[in-house]
């Protein structure tokens, strides 16, 4: 099993992507600290995925209360001893232009998909340096640009693509930790089939996707991300640091819309 024994922190893992990758992290032998939110979603997701109880611990905390950073990586050395991997996977996802966005909802973006991965990334540091661990962002291919609606989300995520290259060479080089981040379009989650929902989506609007965003008849499966997560957590990526895989059914360069 490619993460035997390899103790992994997955923020944002009671749904979605981040549960995803946590499913594939146990598959391949890891202990996972599951993160999230809503406690009852986090015991749910732990009975799922494992049963005994034996390979997960849980921490249900917001990632912008001062004491969060301290609380997950304590939590996971109580459970588990050490750290070897860390995948900042909670993210603030919403709408927002350059006409609505307010300070509020700006620092909300920013504080949960930028602030939050720095600060856990500098307070991890010293433990993923024992292990020569190593960091994955989940970032997304909004990063790039993004839509109008979308503004301070791919803000966000652009900051987090620069800091994923910044110190893909910066902590690679100076502490043995590796750094890689994979930028997801658009994927088949719990939360984006009601969000569609609640912006007046049919029900079973997945069966009926633009071919301009869906060239193949469907979008990504959150497994689908998780299955690169696991490349990049193991040692199967050797010194592969400072990447961006973006996992998307078109070219974010280059695409021709005019003929889509």
């Amino acid at each position: 099993m490619r993460l035997q024994n390899k103790t992994i922190i997955i923020t944002g893992s009671t749904t979605g992507i981040g549960k995803a990758i946590a499913k594939y992290c146990l598959d391949e032998g890891a202990q996972v600290l599951i993160h999230g939110l809503e406690a009852d979603l986090a015991e749910q997701t732990q009975q799922e995925l494992d049963p005994g109880k034996n390979k997960t611990a849980v921490l249900i905390q917001d990632l912008t209360e001062s004491a969060a950073v301290d609380n997950i990586i304590q939590c996971t050395l109580d459970a588990f001893g050490k750290i070897d991997a860390l995948v900042n996977n909670a993210a603030a996802v919403g709408t927002g232009n350059i006409h609505d966005t307010d300070e509020e909802k700006f620092d909300r973006y920013m504080s949960i998909n930028t602030r939050a991965p720095f600060f856990l990334i500098q307070a991890i540091i010293p433990h993923l340096e024992k292990t020569k661990g190593n960091i994955v962002n989940i970032g997304s291919v909004n990063a790039y640009c993004g839509e109008p609606e979308l503004l301070p989300y791919s803000m966000a995520k652009g900051a987090m693509q620069t800091m994923t290259r910044n110190l893909g060479d910066t902590l690679h080089r100076e502490n043995g930790i590796r750094v890689n981040q994979i930028n997801p379009g658009w994927i088949l989650t719990e939360n984006e089939q009601v969000r569609k929902q609640e912006q007046g989506m049919p029900a079973d609007w997945p069966a009926d996707l633009p071919a301009i965003f869906a060239p193949s008849k469907r979008i990504f499966d959150a497994a689908e991300i998780a299955s690169a997560a696991v490349y990049f957590l193991s040692d199967e990526a050797g010194p592969v640091s400072g990447s961006v895989l973006d996992i998307e059914q078109y070219p974010m360069i280059g695409r021709n819309l005019a003929k889509c």
